[in-house]
């Protein structure tokens, strides 16, 4: 009896599968997470992030792509604003800088800004570098950081309507004037 594969048994492997059971790359086992249908290009994952990792697993040796499974939870709901995935393409960008290798010029350089160009071009200049034990790492820990990054909160601010002194400074006056005996710069222990 033959049994499909889950995402806590499936083997990483290269390339893309059209099933579990034919294996699965970082990609497919966390659209699996995900909860998405089968695929390589899930829609809660960042696609920069997505770029970056089906390049980086097909041009890995087997050992080592097994290193990709804990980053397919990590990468799951990752799909973020235009300006977060701005953000990681620039990140991508300058990864593969610090890796020794050169951006192209020309018309080439245009298309870096995309989603799937930057991360694949990041992808392999860390597989340029064989990629050592070391750069593997590096690499490992860049994929952790491109997960992590979130917009910015946004900037609440009060409504202009509302201009003046700051609520909790004219609350703490009103109470040193009703008090009399307190000035506002002393501290006010809580009833």
């Amino acid at each position: 009896m033959k049994t499909t594969p889950t995402y806590q048994t499936v083997k990483l492997s290269a390339g893309r599968h059209p099933a579990p059971h034919l294996g699965a790359c970082v990609m497919e086992l966390a659209s699996m997470l995900a909860k998405e249908p089968f695929t390589d290009r899930p829609a809660t994952i960042s696609p920069v992030i997505g770029a970056f990792l089906r390049t980086y697993n097909d041009g890995l040796d087997d050992g080592r792509r097994q290193d990709l499974y804990p980053l397919a939870s990590l990468i799951v709901g990752t799909a973020a604003s235009r300006a977060v995935e701005r953000e990681r393409a620039s990140r991508c960008l300058a990864f593969s800088r610090g890796l020794g290798a050169a951006l192209p010029s020309g018309r080439a350089a245009v298309g870096m800004g995309t989603a799937e160009a930057s991360g694949s071009w990041a992808a392999l200049a860390a597989l340029r570098t064989g990629p050592s034990q070391e750069a593997h790492a590096r690499t490992l820990q860049f994929v952790r950081e491109l997960a992590s990054l979130r917009p910015p909160p946004r900037n609440r601010r009060w409504p202009s309507w509302l201009g003046g002194r700051d609520p909790g400074e004219a609350v703490e006056l009103a109470m040193a004037d009703l008090d009399g005996s307190r000035t506002a710069d002393e501290p006010r222990a809580l009833a």
